[in-house]
């Protein structure tokens, strides 16, 4: 099936089951002070795993935060990359090991590093694990928000910062990546505040969108981007802090939920502790009653047409700040915007 031969569809993989049960993993964030301190993050996230199927029948897709292993901190460029994983590595192996164990989805995002393709690079990925242990899916951030932070910026590659040759290497189709999976059609992204994404997700035949999210997100982006395009999200943040870290215990913790095509919440973590939403999706139910968002592009295509972004693509093509501040030197200047 494919969206320009039938309009308002969109290319799907058969369905497995009519329902299936999302799980969202609320679970601590702790900025590892080095690799034993990673491996302590991702056994405690192995035992959450654990934990999630030990009481009933567990999700069919479990859901984590955006750095379940390695946390985040204001670490320069060679520090995160002494953090990454490998797609390869140890890290995915026990994870996919758990996923066939309980022959369920697992999501979760990390800083990943690709000496061999991005070398250099600090990549931000969302990745999904199928129950039989296979990588299903790993999906780039597709850019970092600018401005937000006081006196620094990310230096995470997004594929905004190298889209030429993201394309380049992986495709145009790429770039708005939707996993076709006996669940549905699922996309994981870390990406806030740009509802411009989602929607062209949507129009690509997102059904249920996964976002990951450390130290807060806006409720309101993750319940409009649902409400919108008529789909499935879900986002999960972190729980409270580890007390020996160097930030308070409930920094941006707390909010992970899941939200319904109508943008009323499914299950929402009410407290800022460690916890398991669950909620059922509809898959078939939904997918035949479902189209893309209804845009009338016509209306606003000059607008968008005539639009300069605030700062350009490719910034991390040729330069790749070493630290957050020579990031936040380095991006400022670059300004497209008087």
């Amino acid at each position: 099936m494919h969206a320009d031969t039938n309009p308002g569809r969109y290319p799907v993989a058969p369905l497995a089951q009519d329902a299936w049960t999302l799980g969202v993993a609320q679970s601590r964030i702790h900025p590892a002070a080095d690799r034993a301190e990673m491996e302590d993050n991702l056994q405690h996230m192995l035992h959450l795993i654990d934990n999630a199927f030990h009481y009933g029948a567990g999700p069919d897709l479990l859901l984590f935060h955006e750095f379940p292993i390695s946390g985040w901190d204001t670490w320069t460029r060679e520090e995160a990359l002494e953090r990454c994983i490998t797609l390869d590595g140890p890290e995915v192996a026990a994870i996919a090991a758990k996923a066939r164990q309980y022959g369920s989805y697992i999501a979760f995002g990390a800083y990943v590093k690709d000496d061999v393709d991005w070398p250099g690079h600090v990549l931000s990925m969302t990745n999904l694990v199928g129950p039989d242990g296979e990588l299903v899916a790993s999906h780039w951030k597709a850019r970092n928000v600018r401005g937000l932070f006081p006196g620094f910026e990310l230096f995470t590659t997004a594929i905004y910062d190298v889209l030429d040759e993201y394309v380049a290497r992986y495709g145009a189709d790429a770039v708005l990546p939707i996993a076709k999976t006996p669940l549905g059609n699922i996309t994981l992204s870390s990406t806030q505040l740009e509802p411009e994404l989602m929607r062209a997700l949507a129009i690509k035949g997102a059904e249920v969108i996964l976002r990951t999210a450390s130290g807060s997100f806006t409720e309101t982006d993750i319940a409009a981007s649902a409400l919108y395009n008529r789909v499935y999200v879900a986002v999960a943040n972190n729980a409270l802090l580890l007390r020996k870290g160097p930030y308070f215990e409930d920094t941006g913790a707390g909010g992970s939920a899941i939200y319904g095509p109508d943008g009323r919440v499914l299950a929402r973590a009410e407290s800022k502790h460690e916890t398991l939403l669950q909620a059922r999706i509809p898959i078939a139910e939904f997918r035949a009653r479902h189209l893309q968002p209804d845009v009338h592009w016509d209306l606003y295509r000059d607008v968008f047409d005539g639009y300069v972004s605030r700062f350009p693509p490719n910034l991390f093509s040729q330069t790749r700040p070493a630290t957050l501040a020579e990031t936040a030197d380095y991006v400022v200047g670059r300004s497209r915007w008087s």
